[in-house]
C-alpha cells in the first residue's frame, strides 16, 4: 500500500501545485535550452547544463565517498554515464523533433519498465501506448526526421536504465548522496562528448548555462521533494505521466511549434498510458525511491523499480 502524505492547508493541493511546477521546470529550462542551440550546439548545452548540475548538487550535498562502498561508487559512476546519455540523446532529439514529440516518444521507457511491473492489469494500458508511438511517428508519410525519432527513442532506452540504477543506488546509499555523487561523473562523461562545441563558449553563456542547471535539476528535485511528502506515490506517478502534455504546451508557447492533430492525438494516447499503468498497479518512474527518507513507517521497496527521470 501507498504511504498517506500529510493532510491539512498544505497537503494533497500543495502535493499536486509543486509537482506540476515540478515538472513545468523541466520543460521551461529545455524549451529554453533550444534557443542556444545554434550558440553552442546542442552537444555544448547538454554538456555544459550537466556540468553545472554536477557542481552544484557536489556543493549544496557534500557526499562523503567514505560512507561509499567501491561498489556503491561504481554503480554511482554507471548511473552518471547513463544520466550523460539521457540528457545528450534527448537534446539531440529536440534539436531536429518538436519537444512534445520528443517527450513523448521518451516518456516510453519508465512507461514501458512501469508495464513489465508485477501483475498483469496494467499492461493493457500498452496498447493505447503503441497506438500514440504510431501516430507520432506516422510512418506511413515517411516526413519525420528519423535520425530525431532515433535519438527520442534511444533517450527512452537511458530513462529506463536510469530508473533501474536510481532504486539500485537509492537503496543501498541515503538521501541525495548518490545523485550527488553520480551527477557529476555525468556532467564529465557530458562535458567530453560536448568538447568540440565548447571552443564558443563565453562568460555569458557560462551564466545562462549556470541559470538553467539550477532550473534544473536542482529546483525540480527540491520541489519534488516536498510534492512527495504530500501526495502517496501512486497519485505522483500518476501527475507524472502528465509531462509530455506539459511539454507540448512548453513547445507551443516558447518555441511556437504547432503539433498536428495526429500528433496531438499519439501524445495524448501516450499520456493516458503513463496515467493508466500507474493508476492500475504498475510501479511508476518517481524522482529516486524516498519512501525510506520522506515516509519513516512506510514498507520496504517493491522489487520493481521507481525513478523520476533526469532529461
Amino acid at each position: 500500500m501507498d504511504s498517506q502524505p500529510p493532510s491539512g492547508l498544505h497537503g494533497t493541493g500543495g502535493g499536486v501545485l509543486m509537482a506540476v511546477g515540478s515538472m513545468s521546470c523541466v520543460q521551461l529550462a529545455l524549451a529554453l535550452s533550444v534557443h542556444l542551440f545554434d550558440r553552442l550546439g546542442p552537444l555544448g548545452v547538454a554538456g555544459l547544463r550537466l556540468g553545472w548540475a554536477g557542481v552544484i548538487l557536489l556543493a549544496l550535498v557534500r557526499p562523503r565517498l567514505s560512507h561509499f562502498t567501491r561498489r556503491d561508487l561504481l554503480a554511482c559512476g554507471v548511473l552518471g554515464a547513463v544520466t550523460a546519455g539521457l540528457m545528450v540523446l534527448f537534446t539531440l532529439a529536440i534539436a531536429r523533433i518538436p519537444l512534445g514529440t520528443a517527450s513523448a516518444l521518451e516518456f516510453l521507457g519508465p512507461l514501458t519498465v512501469s508495464l513489465c511491473g508485477r501483475g498483469s492489469g496494467h499492461r493493457r494500458w500498452a496498447v493505447p501506448a503503441a497506438a500514440g508511438v504510431v501516430l507520432l511517428t506516422q510512418p506511413w508519410h515517411g516526413s519525420g526526421d528519423p535520425a530525431g525519432i532515433l535519438f527520442a527513442l534511444a533517450a527512452g532506452v537511458c530513462w529506463g536504465a536510469y530508473i533501474l540504477l536510481t532504486q539500485h543506488v537509492g537503496d543501498r546509499v541515503t538521501g541525495l548522496s548518490g545523485l550527488a555523487v553520480s551527477m557529476p561523473v555525468a556532467g564529465l562523461v557530458a562535458m567530453a562528448v560536448a568538447a568540440p562545441s565548447l571552443g564558443r563558449v563565453t562568460w555569458s553563456l557560462l551564466g545562462i548555462m549556470l541559470g538553467l542547471a539550477a532550473l534544473h535539476p536542482v529546483i525540480t528535485f527540491i520541489l519534488e521533494f516536498r510534492a512527495l511528502r504530500r501526495l502517496t506515490v501512486r497519485a505522483f506517478g500518476t501527475l507524472m505521466s502528465l509531462e509530455p502534455g506539459i511539454a507540448l504546451l512548453a513547445g507551443l508557447l516558447i518555441l511556437g511549434q504547432v503539433p498536428g492533430a495526429t500528433s496531438a492525438v499519439g501524445i495524448i494516447l501516450v499520456v493516458v498510458a503513463g496515467a493508466g499503468a500507474a493508476r492500475t498497479g504498475g510501479r511508476v518512474p518517481l524522482p529516486q525511491d524516498h519512501r525510506k527518507d520522506e515516509y519513516p513507517s512506510a514498507p520496504p521497496p517493491q522489487a520493481e523499480p521507481s525513478a523520476r527521470a533526469l532529461h
